[in-house]
């Protein structure tokens, strides 16, 4: 992209994803979702004649380095906005920070609701615009027994417990739960998908994240299980993990996410064909990428109109505006400091992507403490 003349000195943002350790694979496409919209607002003559320059940090998928960085960059290098974290436990230890500091962090990945910050601007999904959709196809089309497996953290088990909530009310019945290191390996898998064989459930919902994500897909295919017939279904499985484990062994598998890379928009077609030009043709988006991306032309435009990232003057801004984002219209909820976001289902094909099955006609308004549920 050109580089254009700039009338003032830069805006400094800070970015932390993680590009090595067990969440790299998903972290590093939220990262390149960051630097697409950074470049596209720069050349664009930047914001008020400013350039974005983003501080940029990799946290290795340790908590303690999300922290640790957070203050480093909210203190030495004179930061006041960040992007980044994508597991709940690297949220909440950032939280602490931007908390301490009167720092704002934008979390572009789906979570466990049941939290509130003024100074974080929640862009992924909450449990009411992909977990209530999620039960209710799932027990239509393929059954009542449920296996639930996730990596233990905080993440993981609180939405396995709305997950069990979901089903208690809909009378579907929870056969098991296990709950696996983020270390796993293959014969950990292995191990888990013998008694899963054993149990016999209809769905196996999956909070598994990062690499193990591919383990537990493949350990399925190993034993001979059948997506068809046992699917394993998820919050978490994109288009990066897909490509990780391969497109034959995701085929057929199941996801609720407000984005996939199939939308069919043409916002999201101009979307996909930029991310692809700049990272290259075999490079999908997803669920992640596109919330990365849409939340920095969020913040990008409510700066232009205040002009100063005083987090107390920016965040008034920031609540309520809108954005046309490749998944569709969305905006960010007053009252809640979450987003209206689409909600979708999505069954992987055989070619890496996933066929949309379901999704709502309209976007869905955030409940992340579940008061209507």
């Amino acid at each position: 992209m050109a580089r254009r003349a700039y009338t003032g000195d830069p805006w400094r943002v800070g970015v932390l994803f993680s590009r090595t350790g067990v969440t790299a694979v998903i972290e590093e496409t939220q990262l390149r979702g960051t630097l697409l919209a950074i470049e596209e607002i720069n050349a664009g003559g930047g914001v008020n004649g400013r350039e974005l320059v983003p501080i940029i940090y990799d946290p290795g998928s340790e908590e303690a380095s999300f922290a640790r960085l957070a203050d480093r960059l909210l203190t030495e290098d004179g930061v006041s906005t960040i992007f980044g974290c994508y597991t709940s436990s690297s949220r909440k230890a950032v939280l602490r920070v931007v908390e301490r500091r009167n720092g704002l962090l934008w979390y572009p990945t789906l979570y466990e609701g049941f939290e509130y910050s003024p100074n974080i601007i929640y862009t992924g999904a909450a449990p009411n615009q992909n977990s209530v959709e999620l039960a209710d196809f799932l027990l239509e089309n393929y059954g009542r027994r449920f296996y639930l497996v996730g990596s233990d953290y905080i993440y993981p088990r609180e939405s396995n417990r709305i997950m069990r909530e979901l089903l208690r009310r809909r009378r579907g019945v929870v056969l098991g739960e296990r709950y696996l290191d983020l270390q796993a390996g293959p014969f950990d898998f292995k191990l888990l998908m013998r008694e899963i064989k054993r149990a016999r459930p209809d769905v196996i919902f999956s909070t598994v994240v990062g690499q193990a994500t591919a383990y537990l897909y493949q350990a399925h295919a190993e034993a001979g299980l059948d997506a068809g017939t046992m699917p394993i279904a998820s919050l978490t499985t994109s288009e990066a993990e897909i490509r990780l484990m391969g497109a034959d062994v995701g085929c057929g598998h199941i996801t609720a996410a407000s984005y996939f890379e199939a939308v069919a928009t043409a916002s999201n077609a101009s979307f996909v064909a930029r991310y692809k030009k700049r990272f290259g043709e075999d490079e999908p988006t997803n669920l992640c990428v596109e919330a990365a991306y849409f939340q920095v032309h969020v913040f990008a435009r409510a700066l232009a109109e205040i002009d100063t990232m005083d987090t107390d003057l920016l965040r008034p801004i920031v609540l309520g505006s809108e954005f046309d984002a490749p998944q569709g219209h969305i905006a960010i909820d007053t009252d809640s400091s979450h987003t209206n976001l689409w909600t979708r289902i999505g069954r992987a094909n055989r070619v890496g992507g996933f066929e949309i099955v379901r999704e709502s006609g309209v976007p869905s308004s955030p409940d992340p403490y579940l008061m209507n549920y």
